[in-house]
């Protein structure tokens, strides 16, 4: 059972992973302030674990001019797996700005904006540094304006 002392810290863990997404702050090891070392991410962009995991998780904003991530109704649920785990989801508005470049290459006229309407679903587990993403998955629900070329084995 995750207890309220809990439920605030894995909200404000989940606070901070957007904001400093949104801000742009991969400064130092910042990945050890959010993810387990063997954490599992899953997106549009593909499947990856580990170091190679918050890579992608870097790579998927630096792709983009700008993105603002805001998240809401947080659900926390303790784990079965035992008091050290537990597991999270909420809505997300996901707004990415395309790169001028990025424009000029997928051709005039297109729309700056892409904007996603999605889920995220986390496993978490209690660390000695505290609560840490052990998977995260996001799951777009819709989408509007110009997507981006996402690799091949992704597509």
């Amino acid at each position: 059972m995750t207890t309220q002392e809990d439920n605030t810290a894995i909200t404000v863990l989940i606070g901070r992973f957007f904001r400093t997404l949104n801000e742009r702050r991969f400064e130092g090891d910042w990945g050890k302030e959010f993810f387990t070392d063997d954490v599992i991410a899953e997106s549009p962009h593909g499947a990856a674990r580990g170091a190679a995991a918050v890579r992608q998780s870097q790579q998927a904003v630096e792709d983009w001019a700008a993105i603002q991530y805001m998240n809401t109704d947080i659900l926390i649920e303790a784990d079965a797996a035992g008091p050290d785990s537990a597991t999270a989801s909420w809505n997300s508005l996901m707004t990415h700005i395309h790169h001028e470049s990025t424009l000029e290459k997928l051709g005039q006229g297109l729309d700056p904006l892409f904007t996603v309407g999605g889920v995220w679903d986390v496993d978490l587990r209690r660390t000695a540094d505290g609560w840490r993403f052990s998977r995260t998955s996001v799951r777009p629900i819709w989408m509007s304006g110009t997507a981006p070329q996402l690799p091949a084995a992704a597509e």
